[in-house]
């Protein structure tokens, strides 16, 4: 990683994604405590389980379970703990969170997607939950990996990602037992040992407050009840008040009598004493997406300007409000702890309105900064330089790079802020635009293949709403591209489901451009079961729209597409008058290379149908149409099937020619040219991948 990075202003920024501010928090040393905990966790990964003592070998991976209420250090257990024994794993450690910062267990297709991703290995675009976990174990089957599974909300999530290996340790932290998880022993956290929280306060405060008044620094340790998370705060409030005794911060903890809880007391002193702009930027950020900000989330949120919030967040890491996300741009997230205190406090000190408006500017933002990230790949075109250049200087990317480095960076917040605002109901316009935005943001980044898991869940996000609002136009939209997605990962019983249903929802829109891909898309998927027959029907009907609209480019390749049909099926006369068709389409249309392939097929239908003379007619008409379109590689192709025929008719010597001829065109890659007319008409799966992020309602402006 670079010593600086660039934000999206082009504003150079530290390695550890934000500027030092004064006063921040001090950067964490070794982990402080939990020696006892530490040591009983480690003894027992040795400890021997049950299946052991009974004489079985273990048939799955130990797990070692952290139980603890959120603040109490039990995700910074876990992972001082993966750091001491990661050595005995060479195969690495693969971490996932379970649980939304809201509380909502993370699906474990998600979870399970994700792994397979650290692990390099497929995941296929809406592959169900089952499949993806039995992909990840049969993984991490041949490894020796150390998991890290961090606020498990129940025992199924742990047990459906668990490995059918005991080479493998799972570390799992939960606010309570993982009940159903055989031959687990929860290790229980309370607070810190004392001299490890003074060793905590003493790295804000310097050791001089904390030794000048032992006593009264104990006294602050007992009413945070040693939480490390009360702790900080408790830290950060005295570090911007150097003048402030410990004495007086234990005194006035005494005093907060509202709050329930230690960490509830101190950062309701924290917080009092911001700033009323500080205050409300606080508390909106318990909107934020999967609990992750950046400036212009937070600009967006409070409606103030980028510096302001940036500015408002290093201070925040001053008083352990927010901590910094090491990234190459500037990111913080909200200690889970803290967020449901934040969402108390909006939802009584903001109005409902006001907390809508907030999620709106967000979105609205966002959208805005999709679409620049967009815009950045386009700057061949026109239109999309006048847009990038109508955009204020904090929405523009200073080269396509930055804009793909921010999008894949801030990916996982702007999937959470699809599904929010999706759920959410009430910005169901904003929400079409911003996953409009997105998919073409990732489409024009990292391209429609590689980005297919994600647009597939962006999709069934589209569809909801679709249903929701009764948009058939964009739900038909949402069908093709889930059905395309289904096709291409082998699912073709499904997207054939999915292609009637668009189909009708593109004849309720009355959408022709809907109805007629869906009935070729209900074509493809038949050939692709085998079923040929029915196959041409469906491309017949998807013709004679195309015919009626005088769509001729594409009646043309649906006459090859019937073509192909029929060929699969056997029934060679069929075959044959669709090519001709295909073939005066083309002429007429002026296409040379469509033409020349179309005429190489219809030859090869011929030679099918035991018509060998008529067949050698017109490859060698095709060879010229093929060298008028400078197709070399058809051209040679075509040449080795002229060789084969006249080898057929007993004419080696016209065969050998037409070999050599090829050679000198191809050289080595001939003997790839001789199959590169098995989809004449470019059809497989073309239309699928050239619409596979249409989202066709949504504003042109996008």
């Amino acid at each position: 990683m670079a010593d600086q990075a660039v934000d999206t202003d082009g504003t150079k920024v530290s390695s550890a994604g934000r500027r030092p501010a004064a006063g921040s928090a001090p950067t964490e040393g070794q982990f402080l405590g939990r020696t006892r905990e530490l040591k009983e966790l480690r003894a027992d990964i040795e400890r021997a389980g049950l299946d052991t003592l009974a004489g079985r070998k273990a048939p799955r991976a130990r797990v070692l379970l952290i139980a603890g209420r959120p603040g109490s250090g039990r995700t910074a257990l876990a992972e001082e703990l993966v750091r001491q024994v990661a050595g005995s794993y060479p195969d690495g450690v693969l971490r996932a969170r379970l649980t939304e910062p809201d509380g909502t267990p993370v699906p474990t297709e998600r979870t399970a997607r994700e792994l397979l991703r650290t692990l390099e290995l497929p995941a296929p675009a809406g592959a169900a939950a089952d499949d993806l976990s039995e992909a990840v174990r049969e993984a991490l089957a041949t490894r020796r990996v150390l998991l890290l599974l961090d606020d498990a909300a129940d025992a199924e999530q742990v047990d459906a990602l668990l490995p059918d290996t005991p080479e493998c340790l799972v570390v799992a932290v939960s606010g309570g037992p993982l009940t159903g998880i055989a031959d687990v022993r929860p290790c229980t956290l309370g607070g810190l040992d004392t001299k490890s929280a003074l060793e905590l306060l003493d790295r804000f405060t310097g050791s001089v407050r904390i030794t000048v008044d032992p006593l009264a620094a104990e006294g602050l340790v007992e009413e945070c009840a040693g939480q490390p998370a009360a702790l900080r705060l408790a830290g950060g409030w005295l570090a911007a008040r150097p003048t402030s005794a410990v004495a007086d911060l234990a005194k006035q903890l005494r005093t907060e009598g509202d709050e329930s809880t230690p960490l509830g007391r101190v950062f309701h002193l924290v917080y009092t004493a911001l700033s009323a702009t500080a205050a409300r930027i606080l508390r909106l950020l318990s909107l934020a997406p999967a609990g992750l900000i950046d400036p212009h989330t937070a600009s967006a949120l409070a409606g103030c300007s980028v510096d302001t919030a940036r500015a408002a967040l290093d201070d925040f890491v001053g008083f352990g409000l927010v901590r910094p996300v090491e990234s190459p741009l500037p990111q913080y997230e909200v200690p889970g702890c803290l967020l449901p205190l934040l969402r108390s406090l909006a939802e009584s000190q903001d109005r409902p309105a006001e907390l809508q408006l907030a999620r709106a500017r967000m979105l609205e933002r966002t959208v805005r900064l999709l679409v620049s990230c967009r815009a950045i790949t386009e700057t061949d075109n026109a239109p999309a330089r006048e847009k990038l250049a109508a955009l204020p200087r904090e929405l523009r990317f200073p080269t396509p790079r930055a804009a793909e480095d921010w999008l894949r960076l801030r990916q996982p917040a702007l999937l959470a802020a699809a599904r929010l605002a999706v759920a959410d109901g009430e910005l169901d316009t904003l929400a079409r635009r911003l996953m409009a935005a997105l998919v073409r943001a990732m489409v024009a980044h990292f391209g429609t293949r590689a980005a297919a898991p994600e647009l597939y869940g962006i999709h069934r996000l589209v569809l909801d709403v679709a249903e929701r609002q009764g948009l058939a136009r964009e739900k038909a939209a949402a069908l093709l591209n889930l059905a395309d997605l289904d096709a291409q990962t082998g699912r073709t019983a499904d997207a054939l489901t999915r292609y009637r249903a668009a189909l009708d929802a593109g004849r309720e829109a009355n959408d022709p451009y809907a109805t007629g891909r869906a009935m070729e898309s209900v074509g493809g998927a038949h050939q692709e079961l085998g079923d040929h027959d029915r196959a041409a029907d469906w491309y017949g009907r998807a013709l004679a729209q195309r015919l009626a609209r005088d769509e001729r480019e594409d009646a043309a390749r649906l006459y090859g597409r019937i073509a192909t049909a029929y060929t699969y099926a056997g029934r060679y006369g069929e075959a044959l008058r669709n090519w001709r068709a295909a073939v005066t389409g083309h002429r007429r249309n002026g296409d040379v290379p469509a033409q020349a392939r179309a005429l190489s097929e219809l030859a090869r239908v011929q030679e099918y149908a035991g018509r060998p003379e008529e067949s050698l007619r017109t490859c060698h008409e095709a060879v010229e149409w093929a060298r008028r379109a400078e197709d070399h590689r058809l051209q040679a192709a075509l040449q080795l099937r002229l060789a084969d025929t006249l080898d057929r008719l007993g004419d080696p010597a016209a065969a050998r020619l037409h070999r050599k001829a090829a050679e000198r065109m191809l050289g080595d890659e001939l003997p790839e040219s001789a199959t590169a007319m098995e989809d004449p008409e470019g059809t497989e799966g073309t239309e699928q991948d050239a619409n596979a992020c249409e989202i066709r309602s949504t504003s042109v402006e996008d």
